[in-house]
């Protein structure tokens, strides 16, 4: 987990290690490359993917939401009886269904189902690594938890490695294994979460621990 208050810098570092921007210092290593010259951009692309803070952004209002799914598994050489199947078991492993989905706008699906498709529609492509900023901010607080334990999930029964981007140190404490606290573009405390978090040494994570 990535966590710190808003505007310390977690979003850039999402951006950065998605190739959304250049490093003015310093270099993204993927697979022993340089992301800003990847000669194998489609594989990276596959393997790291983002789940995004709104999922109603995520999503154009005016296009049906199963579409995204079946677009994205038209990258893979596959025979179209295997790439359904691919979609509905991506479904599957975020609970949900392609009848709950199919012919549906984004307005009418709830914020919970809508972010739960757009973690389908990341898991696609069988990625290694999720970065997921800000994943649970938008949806209602009843929902909440229920997208949290699908990371947990995710985490623990497919092998998906998750940098999970938050302001709320009560869910980091809870889904992570290992946590940097970011303030004013710098990383001051990392470690285990029960480390950071169960005895901070920054003055930082010692005030905002005290909430979780």
């Amino acid at each position: 987990t990535l966590a710190g208050e808003s505007g310390s810098g977690k979003s850039t570092v999402a951006k950065l290690i998605l190739d959304f921007e250049v490093p003015t210092s310093g270099n993204i290593i993927y697979k022993g490359e340089k992301i800003s010259n990847l000669k194998r951009k489609m594989e990276f692309m596959k393997d790291v993917q983002p789940v995004f803070q709104n999922p109603f952004e995520t999503f154009n209002p005016l296009k049906k939401v199963d579409t995204y799914l079946y677009e994205t598994e038209k990258n893979f050489k596959m025979s179209e009886t295997d790439k359904h199947q691919l979609v509905e078991k991506s479904l599957e492993l975020v609970g949900l269904s392609i009848t709950e989905i199919k012919d549906k706008y984004p307005s009418e699906m709830s914020g919970g189902q809508l972010q739960r498709t757009s973690i389908a529609r990341a898991l696609i492509t069988n990625p290694s690594l999720l970065i997921t900023d800000e994943p649970v901010s938008m949806i209602d607080a009843s929902l909440r938890m229920s997208v949290i334990n699908l990371f947990k999930k995710l985490k623990e029964d497919q092998g998906v490695s998750i940098i999970y981007i938050t302001h709320d140190l009560a869910t980091a404490y809870y889904v992570s294994d290992r946590i940097a606290i970011m303030l004013r573009g710098q990383i001051v405390e990392m470690g285990s979460v029960e480390k950071v978090l169960d005895n901070p040494l920054h003055p930082y994570t010692q005030l905002n621990g005290k909430k979780t």
